[in-house]
């Protein structure tokens, strides 16, 4: 059955509601970015598909595709930015905050594979999405440098500004790669994701992995392991 078969019809809006199929089209773009074997061949045509609505309706709410993804990414960006801002809003130390930060991170990236993908697949070429649509990201990135370079005052020996940011920037990668190998290779014998995190922070801030998992927020109702949804 074909994409075009399996949509529903859609009903027109009623005047005044025009933000009603905004909001469609962006859920049904996250939604194709998240599930498609290959996200960076979207068209605004499949979009409009998914909703059920003529493409030249999209115009009048987003320019053209790139618009259209830019708009998923920041919605994606701050969903993700909120998270980690939430796990890590009542820490009462640096190292807390980290622990918590990272965890949030991990978890969403887990438990969103395909919206993980969207945001840190890379497979948007450049003149569909350009560097600047990720800013976001790298405000992310800043955040976990900030936290961890917290977490390391009172060493002996403090590191300059530029050795807390390679720092910083060797634990995202860090992260990165365990979401990433997590998601993607699903076959292997995983330890424990709690374990996993818990060993990975010990390694970057040389305290003991039992301490790490013992400040690990209860993952419970955590909404970054919710199944894939927009």
């Amino acid at each position: 059955m074909s994409s075009q078969e399996r949509s529903a019809p859609r009903r027109r809006n009623p005047r005044g509601q025009g933000q009603v199929l905004k909001a469609q089209l962006v859920d049904a773009a996250a939604k194709l970015l998240s599930t498609l074997d290959q996200p960076e061949t979207l068209t605004l045509r499949q979009v409009a598909r998914e909703v059920g609505v003529a493409p030249a309706s999209i115009y009048s709410h987003f320019p053209d595709l790139s618009a259209l993804i830019q708009h998923v990414l920041r919605l994606r960006y701050e969903e993700l930015a909120r998270l980690m801002d939430q796990a890590a809003q009542s820490a009462p130390d640096p190292l807390v905050d980290l622990v918590a930060r990272c965890a949030a991170y991990v978890r969403w990236g887990v438990g969103q594979p395909g919206h993980y993908r969207t945001l840190f697949g890379g497979r948007m070429p450049d003149d569909l999405v350009p560097g600047s649509a990720h800013g976001a990201g790298a405000e992310l990135l800043e955040a976990v440098v900030t936290s961890l370079a917290a977490a390391a005052e009172g060493e002996r020996r403090q590191p300059s500004a530029e050795q807390q940011w390679q720092a910083g920037l060797m634990l995202w990668t860090a992260l990165h790669g365990l979401v990433s190998l997590y998601n993607d290779h699903g076959n292997i014998p995983w330890p424990p994701l709690d374990d996993l995190i818990a060993d990975l922070l010990s390694l970057h801030t040389a305290r003991p992995a039992a301490e790490i998992a013992a400040l690990l927020p209860q993952c419970g109702d955590d909404p970054g392991l919710a199944p894939d949804s927009i």
